[in-house]
């Protein structure tokens, strides 16, 4: 089983639907809107608190809009070689949910776009597989958005990642058990197509995205990330758009749903 492709679903909930919408994604959406289709190996969600994301940076991030958008994150891993199987599925499938009213208005989405996996490198000699990072249940996930400079390909970022920055972020000190990479999917033509606006998009083609999943909260981490974010601007090769962190949630209670504002 390898990994091939990712939904990564940034949304808040409307004030005063905190609760209503956390029972409803977990409760029903989160099956019935991905982990029951085709293709699919694993699926998580998480949550930044207003303490997590005051973390947030930079100020002017062109994924969250403003920065702070997005409490509750989903991240769903779609089996390499059934990506356009899982996909077709899930475009059809969410209007069907809508139809038969078991959709959920009263949410806004920050940030919503599908990924292609590119590789990922671990801290430890024999350490968890990606394929399996999402049923590990790590403590901590963080998202680093890029955009690279004119010119510079994904795998120019990965290289460089390779030689310069994996080294700040996967230590053998370090929190931080695997890095993942990822390149958006852009949409043509009517691809994409849902029953609500998803927010900012996938971006240009110059755009990455590296996931970090952690052994500890990021919080207490978090001057490691803002040095690796410094490093990635002073490269040339690219400059972060958005350090977000986050924590799991807990399935089947409503913890976090009052620490969101």
């Amino acid at each position: 089983m390898k990994l091939g492709a990712m939904l990564y679903t940034l949304v808040d909930p409307n004030p005063g639907h905190e609760v209503a919408y956390n029972r409803w994604y977990e409760r029903d959406h989160f099956y019935g809107g991905c982990m029951i289709g085709p293709g699919i190996l694993a699926g998580a969600r998480w949550v930044a608190t207003r303490e997590y994301k005051d973390l947030r940076f930079p100020a002017d991030s062109g994924v969250a809009i403003p920065t702070d958008a997005g409490s509750y994150l989903a991240t769903y891993w779609v089996q390499r070689g059934h990506e356009a199987e899982h996909f077709g599925w899930s475009s059809k499938q969410v209007f069907e949910l809508y139809e038969a009213g078991r959709g959920f208005d009263e949410r806004t989405h920050a940030h919503t776009a599908l990924y292609t996996h590119q590789r990922a490198w671990g801290r430890d000699p024999d350490g968890v597989p990606v394929e399996l990072a999402l049923d590990h249940r790590f403590a901590g996930l963080v998202s680093v958005h890029v955009d690279r400079a004119d010119g510079v390909k994904h795998a120019a970022f990965d290289e460089w990642f390779e030689d310069e920055g994996r080294a700040l972020l996967l230590g053998t000190d370090s929190p931080i058990a695997i890095v993942c990479s990822w390149r958006p999917i852009i949409p043509r033509g009517s691809d994409g197509e849902a029953p609500m606006q998803l927010g900012s998009g996938p971006g240009t083609p110059q755009r990455s995205m590296q996931i970090c999943f952690l052994d500890d909260a990021p919080k207490p981490h978090w001057d490691r990330f803002r040095a690796y974010a410094a490093a990635v601007d002073a490269s040339g090769v690219a400059r972060v758009t958005l350090a977000a962190p986050f924590l799991p949630t807990v399935p089947g209670t409503d913890r976090y749903t009052d620490q969101l504002w």
